[in-house]
């Protein structure tokens, strides 16, 4: 329920109203909230843009500079003056600007750059400052929507230690799970427009709520039996929380969970399985020296690589360009300037690509589009695997060329699977797509006994599918490491 988290959160800040309840805060308390428009400050500096995170501090401070700056300073003026500097002395003001800049400097945003207009910055450096924004000053409530949206890697691993270090209360509405197993305590799920609090991070509460639906299924299973399976369990996920503060009084807190506390989720996850029609051989691909030139711009200088039995490769690139163009070389919808692919004889393969508009220009329903590529062209075939993908009676038959990004990914990943092919080659297939799918993709990847190669921003999904990461650089160099990704990221 997309909606429903993104609503939640402007009722809790106040920007909207509730039709009936109430949001009661301790009065002293600070609520502090990521603002989503980028260009709502273009006429401040960004040291004011981070200033205004505490708006009272920030009025203050205006009001002295305005009643300094009086030619005719009066004594009810100095009155005044010293009220507010006695204010701005507990509101830590004097602190306020090396506190920003510390802020700043933590996101990779240049000291040069912290008295200049916000209007004069980069997109990517003015979603750093809103979010240094609502971090500044302590704030008792922090209220984030999205908050590692176009970040890159290095800010949302800081963001990350920043939050499983922040003392107070953080709400925070994400996609990325890697995010939120790191730094949430508790999970508040919105679904049919209620709000359910658990405790656990994202995989525990996803995991606890399959179990339930799976005991709950197998209704007559003994009390003890289900107690044994729920408490081990929560042993195994106790075991692995990493060592923050975090993860101490969640362990306590789950350790405190009764049978009943686990209630089987009601959200509908599609069932995402790709299944080889035939195992691949010994040869799979070799790419060699293939390179590509595009407007001027050289974008792929001799890439060679050989994809080996069992490889799942994730690649990164300093030009997000070049992972694109590379995957429809190999997709075989590009030609390269120099260079080949030499596939071995047993290998099929099936693409994903980043834009995948270009598929569903036709006025066919989804019915009729699947059946294109259905060896079975028979209607309840093709049906039942789309029930499985979440497009149910109706659904089925609405006309492609109307659908949502979701729905369109969905489709694609249809096409996947029914295409039995052994080689898959995904480009950024989690974008559009809702918290549910991108946890059944995830499982699909893994599961998958062909080769793949991907690209993605899901830190999960890199993490838990890939066994070898590709980065390809700007000076045309390549590292090509067998790792998972948080071995070559160096992180825990």
């Amino acid at each position: 329920m997309a909606h429903g988290k993104s609503t939640f959160l402007k009722v809790l800040s106040g920007e909207l109203e509730p039709s009936k309840g109430e949001v009661t805060k301790e009065k002293q308390e600070r609520i502090s909230v990521l603002k989503q428009d980028h260009f709502a400050f273009e006429e401040f500096t960004v040291m004011d843009t981070v200033i205004m995170g505490n708006s009272e501090l920030y009025k203050i401070m205006k009001e002295k500079d305005e009643i300094y700056a009086k030619p005719d300073f009066s004594e009810a003026d100095g009155m005044k003056a010293a009220k507010l500097e006695e204010r701005f002395a507990e509101l830590d003001g004097w602190n306020a600007e090396a506190d920003a800049a510390v802020l700043l400097n933590d996101l990779g945003i240049d000291p040069s750059k912290h008295y200049m207009l916000m209007s004069k910055l980069e997109a990517k450096h003015k979603v750093k400052v809103l979010l240094a924004q609502a971090l500044f000053g302590n704030p008792d409530i922090l209220l984030l929507d999205e908050p590692t949206n176009d970040l890159d890697l290095k800010s949302i691993n800081w963001l990350e230690e920043f939050l499983i270090n922040f003392e107070n209360t953080v709400i925070v509405v994400s996609h990325d799970r890697y995010f939120l197993n790191k730094v949430c305590t508790h999970i508040a799920d919105v679904d049919f427009g209620k709000i359910k609090v658990y405790p656990g991070n994202y995989d525990f509460w996803y995991e606890s709520s399959q179990l339930a639906l799976k005991q709950m299924k197998e209704a007559n299973k003994k009390k003890e039996e289900k107690i044994k399976e729920l408490q081990d369990f929560i042993a195994r996920f106790s075991a692995n929380a990493s060592k923050s503060k975090q993860a101490t009084s969640r362990k306590k807190s789950l350790e405190k969970i009764e049978l009943d506390e686990i209630k089987p989720s009601n959200r509908k996850y599609p069932y995402v399985d790709f299944k080889p029609d035939r195992e691949p051989g010994k040869e799979i691909l070799h790419v060699k020296n293939i390179s590509k030139t595009i407007n001027g711009e050289k974008i792929l200088d001799n890439v060679s690589f050989t994809v080996k039995q069992d490889d799942k490769i994730a690649f990164l690139a300093d030009n997000e360009n070049a992972k694109t163009i590379l995957f429809q070389i190999i997709a075989g919808e590009l030609k390269p300037d120099a260079g080949e692919l030499i596939w071995g004889t047993t290998i099929t393969q099936n693409y994903f690509p980043k834009d995948n508009n270009y598929l569903f220009e036709s006025d066919l329903s989804i019915t009729d589009w699947l059946r294109q590529y259905s060896k079975d062209p028979d209607e309840t075939y093709v049906r039942s695997f789309l029930g499985r993908m979440l497009f149910t009676g109706e659904e089925a038959l609405k006309k492609v060329n109307v659908l949502s990004g979701g729905e369109k990914v969905r489709c694609v990943l249809s096409k996947m699977m029914l295409s039995g092919a052994n080689f898959l080659l995904f480009d950024e297939p989690t974008n559009h797509l809702d918290m549910e799918s991108i946890t059944a993709l995830n499982e699909g990847m893994k599961k998958f006994k062909g080769n793949m190669l991907f690209t993605s921003h899901d830190h999960q999904l890199m993490q838990t599918v890939a066994n070898r990461i590709i980065d390809l650089k700007i000076d045309g160099k390549m590292i090509d490491r067998e790792v998972t990704y948080n071995e070559y990221l160096g992180v825990e």
